[in-house]
């Protein structure tokens, strides 16, 4: 038996749409079917503007780009996050100043978030971990009291919801992911999605290799040039097409994978109650995508003997994150504050298999897998 961590999503209707583009003989992107990419967000999700990229780390790039965050800003970004997440303002010399994550759950603790705030503080980003919302009214008041950006790095939560409202469309940008891993994808892509009217435009020409090339396709200019800082962000037309099959069936995709979360979720009760692991905590304002199932364990020692037991048993289960604060890169740039959360999360969280086609009696395996070793 084998069963995989992930196994990429394929519907059965992205052929057609690949064929469509060899017939048309447009490979490059920006054209018809990223359109069409676009225009199925914004109508799925009440997206204000989306605009895809090669990826979210692209996204969260060109957000950077798109707020002039450069040497002598501050950015705060959750430590329990990926590198590209960091990298994507650090790149650009930014600051970085890490939050640590809540008690209850890997995302961003909004209580400690405004004792981070100083004058060169620029903008908040918050990672919806697992599709699972961050606490948005309050970091968004935050954000509103000291004039700052707020930034949703939603790689994970396509087709989730704080209070109703599609996350990456409540602060000023979000990010989206369209990666092998997610719940749809195209190999590699994401998207920016801009929230504020008034970025809509120069957001075009960034993402455009800084250029205003809309401008002319509109017919509002003769010719089109350069005009800004910017680069080559769209994907190409084959990405977009394999995308395109995908966003439409995106909550039938959702609610396939939440009965899968739901399956582990119950199974794991007894195990809980035991006190042997913890199961996720979800809130109540959260509505969550099924993307990420993970139990915590009591140690890291623990972790890891329950991941080489699976191993050995042809189940692949797979820490994550990485405290960011810790890493070699920052690690000598860091300020030494304690991010207990953080940490706790790093040494301790296991994610289990979660796929759209993931079989009964495979997740039964893994039920059956854990409970066992718990039993030793």
């Amino acid at each position: 038996m084998e069963i995989p961590f992930n196994r990429p999503l394929v519907l059965g209707t992205e052929q057609a749409l690949l064929s469509e583009v060899f017939d048309s003989k447009q490979f490059a992107g920006n054209g018809f079917f990223g359109n069409r990419c676009q225009q199925e967000l914004e109508k799925q999700f009440g997206y204000q503007k989306a605009l895809l990229t090669t990826s979210c780390t692209s996204a969260l790039e060109l957000s950077a780009l798109l707020l002039n965050i450069g040497e002598g800003d501050e950015v705060i970004i959750p430590s329990y996050a990926f590198v590209t997440t960091a990298n994507a303002f650090a790149n650009l010399g930014a600051k970085i100043v890490f939050a640590d994550s809540r008690p209850d759950h890997p995302s961003i603790d909004e209580s400690r978030v405004e004792e981070l705030i100083t004058s060169k503080t620029k903008a908040i980003v918050a990672l919806h971990y697992g599709g699972v919302a961050c606490e948005m009214d309050t970091l968004k008041a935050i954000a509103d009291k000291h004039s700052l950006h707020m930034i949703e790095d939603n790689a994970q939560g396509v087709g989730s919801t704080y209070k109703g409202k599609a996350l990456g469309g409540i602060g000023t940008l979000g990010a989206l992911s369209f990666h092998e891993t997610k719940n749809i994808h195209c190999g590699e892509g994401g998207a920016i999605l801009i929230n504020n009217p008034a970025l809509v435009s120069r957001a075009e020409i960034v993402w455009d290799m800084g250029t205003n090339r809309q401008e002319f396709k509109d017919g509002k200019v003769n010719n089109y040039g350069w005009v800004d800082l910017g680069s080559s962000f769209y994907p190409s037309a084959f990405n977009s097409a394999f995308l395109l099959a995908q966003i439409p069936k995106v909550q039938d995709v959702n609610a396939r994978r939440v009965g899968l979360w739901n399956n582990y979720f119950e199974a794991f009760e007894t195990l809980e109650n035991q006190g042997k692991i913890e199961r996720p905590k979800i809130p109540a304002y959260a509505n969550h995508n099924g993307h990420t199932f993970y139990l915590i364990t009591e140690s890291k020692p623990q972790r890891d003997r329950l991941i080489s037991y699976l191993a050995e048993k042809g189940i692949a289960a797979t820490f994550h994150f990485q405290s960011l604060h810790r890493s070699d890169y920052f690690s000598n740039k860091y300020d030494g504050r304690e991010l207990k959360n953080s940490d706790s999360f790093t040494n301790r969280l296991v994610r289990l298999p979660l796929f759209y086609d993931l079989t009964t009696d495979n997740q039964n395996a893994v039920i059956e897998s854990i409970s066992c070793f718990f039993e030793k």
